[in-house]
């Protein structure tokens, strides 16, 4: 066997595997073979860890599949449910307004009948406590003024009295009109708080808008659109059977026993949506929102009219209101279009909804 010399096998380049006569030079092609080796598995052990990750997200995904499905269903049955055409449905007949309800009567002195709690009361105190006070007043004040010009004239008093002032008479005309205002006071403030307390969250909203001149009525939450209501001829009104000045081609429609929001504004110029019968009165004043809230009693046609002068046709605004029982009104929601349950019944389906779909883990 030959054997190296020193010095080969000592040197640098023959323990690097270089060309030359000896052992390490022998030894190249097994450590060749070794590093490609090596070489390989470090390139491909990567790839086969992407390939394991990859096969598990694979098997997760299969096994979410019926899950996911289901909720895809629901929605796309929810889609399907949303897009598909709503069925037509016939509004109730145009009610008839009744004689004296609603509406001016001939020879009517006093407050018209109210068909609302706070129109109610405020017609209460009117008859019941301002008229028999103030008849009252004007009696008593009649007969001091009567007996002043008897008692004291100048026949049956030649020489007149020069009494200044009287000390019981100064407290009684001081004491007796406090005890008059505290008695108007009470139950007027009480008026006042009902009249302007805030609608609860059930009510149905209705903007109202002025405009010249012509009223825009408008439902939000039952997705209804605007619509405008102008007055109807004369020959209209009276085929109609309604009153003159005051009918109105298209109705304001309102349910009978729930809260109703009021939401009014003006387009142009000042106008005020009044409606005695509802005791209902309110400026509309472009870029502002006022609120008036009502729960109507009956059901009926109840007439108004523009209170603010707004110009060349102002006396030929009118405002009618036609109150339906629940059933109707729904049934006119939908002939219009709309959701009757509105946004209400909207969040009530998505609670429902929510809490019906299982959670995942």
């Amino acid at each position: 066997m030959p054997i190296s010399r020193p010095d080969q096998a000592s040197s640098p380049g023959a323990a690097m595997g270089c060309p030359g006569k000896g052992v390490w030079g022998n030894e190249k092609p097994m450590n060749i073979g070794k590093s490609l080796i090596i070489a390989g598995l470090l390139a491909v052990a990567p790839a086969f860890a992407a390939s394991q990750t990859a096969l598990a997200q694979d098997a997760a995904a299969v096994a979410a599949a019926p899950a996911d499905d289901s909720d895809a269903g629901a929605v796309n049955a929810t889609a399907a449910e949303t897009a598909a055409p709503a069925e037509k449905v016939a509004p109730p007949p145009r009610m008839k307004p009744t004689e004296g309800i609603g509406m001016p009567r001939p020879g009517e002195y006093t407050l018209p009948e109210q068909f609302t709690a706070t129109g109610n009361q405020a017609r209460w105190i009117h008859d019941m406590l301002l008229l028999p006070i103030i008849t009252v007043i004007s009696l008593f004040v009649l007969a001091l003024m009567l007996y002043a010009m008897v008692r004291f004239r100048r026949a049956a008093n030649p020489v007149p009295s020069k009494t200044s002032h009287n000390t019981f008479i100064e407290i009684v005309w001081t004491v007796v009109p406090i005890l008059i205002l505290v008695a108007i006071a009470v139950p007027s403030i009480s008026l006042i708080a009902e009249q302007y307390k805030p609608a609860p969250k059930n009510a149905l909203v209705v903007k109202v808008t002025g405009y010249q001149w012509y009223w825009g009525y408008a439902y939000p939450d039952q997705d209804i659109p605007e619509f405008v209501s102008n007055m109807l001829p004369p020959e209209k009104a009276l085929a109609n059977g309604e009153p003159n000045l005051l009918a109105a081609d298209n109705r304001l429609v309102l349910p009978v026993g729930r809260p109703i929001k009021f939401i009014i504004t003006g387009a142009d110029v000042i106008h005020s949506f009044a409606v005695p019968s509802l005791w209902v009165k309110m400026d509309a004043v472009p870029g502002r929102l006022n609120e008036k809230s009502v729960t109507i009693e009956k059901p009926g046609v109840y007439y108004g009219q523009c209170s603010e002068l707004c110009g060349a046709r102002h006396g030929f605004m009118p405002i009618a209101i036609e109150a339906l029982p629940p059933a109707q009104f729904d049934q006119w929601v939908r002939s219009q279009g709309g959701d009757p349950a509105g946004k209400a019944g909207e969040a009530a389906k998505t609670a429902d909804a929510a809490s019906a779909t299982p959670a995942k883990i």
